[in-house]
Formats: C-alpha cells, sequence, structure tokens
C-alpha cells in the first residue's frame, strides 16, 4: 500500500485521476481515504495454501470480484492499471487484461501474486538488480529503488527528539514490528527493557494486538524508565520523527525496510517473520550481505538482544559503518522514476 501512495504523492501538478481499488474488508480503506483518494472495495480471496475444502467459496469470491472490478473498469476508464501485490489484484487484472499494467515488487522475491500478475505486465519495477534473477523476460523488468512517502521525509533529528521529548546526548533505538505489530519482538523488549534502557532511550510501536497489554506494563514503570522509553501503538507520518531519531532499529524485514531505511540512513537488527514463506529472510539477507543490517533469529531473540544492542552502541565505529552501508542503497527518486513509467505506459495505450 504505501509505495503506491509514495508513488501518487510524486504526482505533485494533480494531473491524474485516481481510483484505487482494494478489497471490500481491505484495512487499507481508511489509510487511503485519509490521503484524499478515492477508493472501492471489491471481493476478493487468496488461494495459495488453502484448504481444497474452502476452494469453492473462495472462487465465488474471485467471480464476483471480477464482475465487480469489470464494472468499475468500465466505468472509469483507465489509461494504466499500477500493481504492487495482493490477491485483489487477480480479479482487476483479469477484468483490465486490455489495459497497459505496471507493477511494483516491493520484496526482494516476488509474492505467488505478483508473480502471477507479471506475465501479463508491460512493465516490473523492481526494487534492485537481485530481484531480476525472478523473472524470465528481463526485458520488461525496470531497475527503481524503492518509493518513499514524502510525507515522512520532512523531520531532521533535532526536530524528531524534540516530538518524542527525547535527549540528544543518548542513543536512540527505534522498535517495531509493522502496523499489527511482532509479538514476539514486543515480548523480547519488555523481557529486557531495564537493561536496554541502561543503554539507550527506546521508541516503541507495539502494533494494535500488543498495545492494551504494553500499555499496562508501561503504567507499572517508574517514571526513571518511563522517560526514557516512549510507546506507540502505531505511527503515520511521525514514522519519519521515528526513523529521524533513530541511531538503530530493531523490526520485522518487510518490504519498507528496503527503501525507509535506506532513506534515513537508519542501521538496523532484523528479525524475520518465521511465518511468512521467505519473503523477508530474503530481503534480510539482502541487506546483512550489503552490511547495512545484522540478523537474529525471532526464537533466539530473547537471548541476543541485549548483547547486539550493546556491542553496536558501544562501537560507534561499526554502526557508523553499517550506517553509511545502509544509506549508499537509497534511491529518493523511484517514486518519481515509477511515476514517470506509469506515464510512459498509458501513453503507448
Amino acid at each position: 500500500m504505501y509505495p503506491a501512495l509514495a508513488v501518487l504523492q510524486a504526482e505533485s501538478n494533480n494531473e491524474i485521476e485516481v481510483l484505487w481499488v482494494g478489497s471490500d474488508d481491505g484495512i487499507e480503506a481508511d489509510l487511503v481515504k485519509r490521503a484524499g483518494i478515492t477508493y472501492r472495495g471489491i471481493s476478493a480471496a487468496g488461494l495459495h495454501g488453502v484448504n481444497i475444502f474452502s476452494l469453492p467459496k473462495r472462487f465465488i469470491k474471485l467471480a464476483k470480484g471480477y464482475f465487480s472490478a469489470k464494472s468499475i473498469i468500465n466505468e472509469f476508464k483507465p489509461d494504466v492499471m499500477f500493481f504492487t501485490g495482493g490477491y485483489v489484484g487477480f480479479p482487476v487484472a483479469m477484468a483490465g487484461k486490455n489495459i497497459p499494467s505496471v507493477l511494483f515488487v516491493p520484496d526482494i522475491e516476488p509474492g505467488m501474486a505478483l508473480n502471477q500478475l507479471s506475465k501479463n505486465a508491460d512493465v516490473i519495477t523492481l526494487v534492485c538488480e537481485d530481484s531480476e534473477r525472478y523473472f524470465s523476460d528481463k526485458s520488461k523488468t525496470r531497475i527503481t529503488g524503492y518509493p518513499t512517502r514524502t510525507d515522512i521525509q520532512h523531520w531532521n533529528r533535532d526536530q524528531a527528539l524534540e516530538f518524542f521529548s527525547l535527549r540528544k546526548e543518548m542513543p536512540v533505538l527505534f522498535v517495531f514490528g509493522g502496523s499489527k505489530g511482532a509479538h514476539s519482538i514486543n515480548q523480547a523488549l519488555r523481557a529486557n527493557l531495564t537493561s536496554l534502557l541502561e543503554l539507550c532511550q527506546i521508541i516503541h510501536v507495539t502494533g494494535k494486538l500488543d498495545w492494551d497489554d504494553t500499555k499496562s506494563f508501561y503504567d507499572t514503570l517508574p517514571d526513571s524508565c518511563k522517560v526514557r522509553y516512549k510507546i506507540y501503538p502505531y505511527l503515520h507520518e511521525e514514522m519519519g520523527a521515528a526513523f529521524s531519531a533513530a541511531d538503530l532499529i530493531i523490526s520485522r524485514a518487510g518490504a519498507s525496510t528496503l527503501g525507509e531505511f535506506p532513506l534515513f540512513g537508519v542501521p538496523a537488527i532484523l528479525v524475520p517473520y518465521p511465518y511468512a514463506w521467505r519473503y523477508q529472510k530474503v530481503n534480510a539477507d539482502y541487506l546483512v550481505n550489503k552490511k547495512a543490517a545484522l540478523m537474529i533469529r525471532d526464537e533466539d531473540l530473547p537471548e541476543r538482544i541485549v548483547p547486539v544492542v550493546t556491542d553496536l552502541l558501544n562501537h560507534p565505529d561499526k554502526l557508523h559503518a553499517m550506517k553509511n552501508a545502509m544509506s549508499d542503497l537509497a534511491n529518493p527518486n523511484a517514486a518519481k522514476d515509477i511515476l514517470n513509467i506509469l506515464r510512459e505506459a498509458a501513453v503507448r495505450k
């Protein structure tokens, strides 16, 4: 979702009429509408890894989605379609098979949905060269980098530290696991919080699922801990402040790590989600191989979080080298480059 929003934000003249088609029960609807974009929901369902007894119901949902998408396309008459993943893309792509399409592959390895959609796409935009090995037709691939939102980029470090009421002279650790959160990361942080707060200040985005428990835990802490430990269920544009304030990040290895971490040049300790096929592991391997990040297995985090953070914060030269390596991966023009590709595809219609 965020890569698509970033591309749309790159259109500064408001010359493009945009319609966002998502799932009818999609969590993205509120965020898309918040950005001022018209949203239409359709029925959709994934088929990968589904119990065979559930398939008929899911095929019915896809059929409904196809006819809804067909109606929407006939009404809106798009010049180009843009896909960034998700099973909702199947019925839309089938309904608009004669319309030029551009794909953005946010992870190093494409998910099943994008892999299928790529077969009929006109252009496939990629974060880096490592992704090209997953596509047989290299003539359709373009390396653009990961598009990042403009609304998170206006913070500097002083502003960010002031926003979170943090001190300049003490390093900042930013911990998060996505919009829903990462329970195992939250638990590991809680179990080691006292030791970590002796080393650094912490910004912790818990995700919505663990927010109540974390808030209850936070309320039991002494004021001496609370002043160094800032908790939030979720951040929107303020994510830019967290990135700008951070000296080090602990997070999952979702696709956004490939764009937002390099943009802010923040070194990372990555903890790939162990139940998400291997996409996060491949993303983490890429950043580790570029010497921009370290990786800890999910099950090892409770025991390793303190020694690894301690080692990095006690060796500024090592942290600085990781920061430079991360910054070298940034491509701040990615959103504009993809927008230009969309324009070119629309003109060729």
